[in-house]
Formats: structure tokens, sequence, C-alpha cells
């Protein structure tokens, strides 16, 4: 890694000024702190670790966490406990944590921008927490020498770049065992976001799954959608016209609804049709029928991911942490029909 000496002699300026422009001084012009990031992008530069001392007598590190376009704050959101995860294990290291609530279109919208927004604000690593990755930073991931983990989202051949998610296969297969020793064999599946990393696993190990247990798939009851309870509203009544005795849904938001839409039809959630969610979130126990869900351990992905991007700052090039998931039984599957 470069030195701040060695970029101030690639540019032709002094010390004090590359080191003004890394740590976003006021006193340089915007036209020369670019310059500098640039060159800092450029020669593969790194922010290192703060010079003083807490009292276990450990460096402190600055990082961040991206989340886009996601509520964070409420307790029964996803990304709650997630983040509550990453921060504790951020305490143990005495690392500084800044949330950047952003839409990472427009934070990214050019070549760099996210090495040099990193190294402007003298951050060491970043968790990024988003539902899609598009193309303009996806890119920007796949080169960047800025160490950051991908939750659901993964780029290759990048060894400063991790990966933190869920067993796919094993989630799928958790959730179409219990469906098939209930007798189902018209099981339906209402995915996230179409085309993003989690969700093309999740569909694939879904039809694996089904496959396992001898159940035919029927391309009729796949469907993609997005993380919010209207869009069941779209999906669940083709299901239904199609015989559906099971849907297996990609969040407890898209299972809430798929269980109004169910109920507007006088139809009853499990006797007509089950209903299976993903995540384990807290509304699960505040909807009736409580809903049978594959729960992801959200407070330990949040850990895991502090432990891959320290990993990944200290040279050590992880590519995916992957967690276990588990079935939780409650009162929205029941025997086929």
């Amino acid at each position: 890694m470069p030195s701040i000496k060695e970029i101030a002699n690639y540019l032709g300026v002094s010390v004090s000024t590359v080191s003004k422009g890394l740590n976003n001084a006021t006193d340089i012009s915007d036209e020369t702190r670019e310059k500098v990031l640039s060159a800092a992008v450029e020669l593969g530069y790194t922010p290192k670790r703060k010079k003083y001392s807490n009292a276990s007598n450990l460096p402190e590190r600055k990082v961040c966490i991206f989340i886009e376009n996601m509520d964070y704050e409420n307790k029964e959101v996803f990304s709650y406990e997630l983040i509550r995860g990453f921060k504790l294990a951020a305490q143990e290291k005495h690392w500084m944590v800044d949330i950047v609530p952003s839409n990472l279109n427009a934070l990214y919208a050019n070549e760099n921008d996210y090495d040099m927004f990193m190294l402007s604000h003298n951050y060491s690593g970043g968790f990024v927490i988003s539902i899609s990755m598009h193309n303009d930073y996806n890119m920007q991931y796949s080169k960047t020498r800025i160490p950051t983990v991908l939750f659901d989202n993964f780029v290759g051949f990048n060894p400063k770049v991790g990966y933190v998610g869920t067993n796919s296969y094993e989630s799928l297969y958790l959730a179409v065992e219990h469906l098939h020793k209930l007798g189902h064999k018209k099981i339906a599946f209402l995915n996230g976001a179409k085309n993003t990393y989690v969700s093309t696993q999740r569909t694939d190990a879904f039809k694996k799954a089904m496959k396992d247990f001898g159940i035919h798939v029927d391309n009729r009851l796949l469907e993609s959608g997005y993380y919010v309870p209207d869009c069941a509203k779209y999906h669940v009544p083709k299901f239904l016209d199609y015989g559906a005795t099971a849907i297996i849904c990609a969040s407890d938001l898209i299972a809430s609804g798929a269980i109004l839409e169910v109920q507007k039809r006088n139809l009853n959630v499990p006797n007509d049709i089950s209903i299976i969610g993903f995540d384990d979130l807290p509304l699960c126990l505040n909807i009736s029928p409580t809903i049978t869900t594959i729960r992801q351990d959200r407070l330990n992905l949040g850990k895991s991911a502090a432990i891959v991007l320290d990993s990944l700052i200290n040279d050590i090039p992880v590519s995916q942490t992957v967690l276990r998931a588990e079935l939780i039984e409650r009162e929205s599957t029941s025997f086929a029909p």
C-alpha cells in the first residue's frame, strides 16, 4: 500500500496537502481534494488505524454501514437486528461505526466514487445492506481496494470483498420438507426482487428441494415480487386458480400479504392453503394465524459481517460466510386439504 509521501510525490504536492485531502480538511480547494482522492484510489491507498489508543490499548478504526432505502431504527424491521449485531461486534473491536442511509445509485454515480467516498471519510471498511446490486456500483465493488462486506450479494474475484448471508438451499429444503410431510404436492414460491443474487439462489434452491422430495415444479406457481405485503395481491389469486395448496414466501412481509389475500376470498389459512414466510420478524406473532417461517439469525449475521470485515482489513481474503436457517412452526401451515 502506498504511503502519503508516495501519493505526494506522484502528484508533485506536499505531504500536508495530501493529508488534508485524505482527511477532508476545509483549507484546500475541492479540485485539489478530488485530485488527492483520485490519486489515492489509483495507487491503492487505504486508510490506516488511528494512532491513539483506548483503555484496552487497541487502536481504533472507523467503518460504516451503507443501508439502501430501508428503515433500520424500528425493532420490527429486518435491518434492525442485522445492524445491532454488527455494532455489538464492532464495539468489541473498538471500531467507530457510522450508518449511511443512502440511494447507492446516486452515491456512486461515477467511476471510483465508492473508494473516493470511503477515503474522504477515513473509513477502513464498509458493510453494505442493499436489496439489489445495480450494475453501476456492482462494478465498483468488483475492483475496490477498500475492505467491504455485502449482505445477500456477491462479487467474485476481489479479495477485498466478502459475502454474508443465510444458506439458501437449506432454507428452502426445510420449507419444502415441512410441507411435504404435511402432504402438499402443489407448492407455489413467491420470491423477492427479480434478478438479484439472493433471489436467483433461492429459486434454484426451491427447484432443487422440490426435486429432492419428488415434487413436480409447476412454473405457473413460480413468481417474483418485492419485499412488501402488497406484492401478494398480484400473484396469490393466480396461485389459487392453479390449485396451489401451499405458498412459500421470500419474506414474512410477503407472507402477511398472502394471508390477507387468501382471507379476502373467504378461504382459511391453513385449512385451505398453507403459507410459509422467511426471516422470522416480530410480525409473525402479531398476525392471525401466526406465521410459520424460515428464521434468519439476523443478530449473528450482523456479527458475522463484522468478523468478515475484520478479516478483510487484515488481508485475510474471506469469500463467503453462510449461516444456517431454522424452521419455526406456527399456525399458518397444516395438512394439505
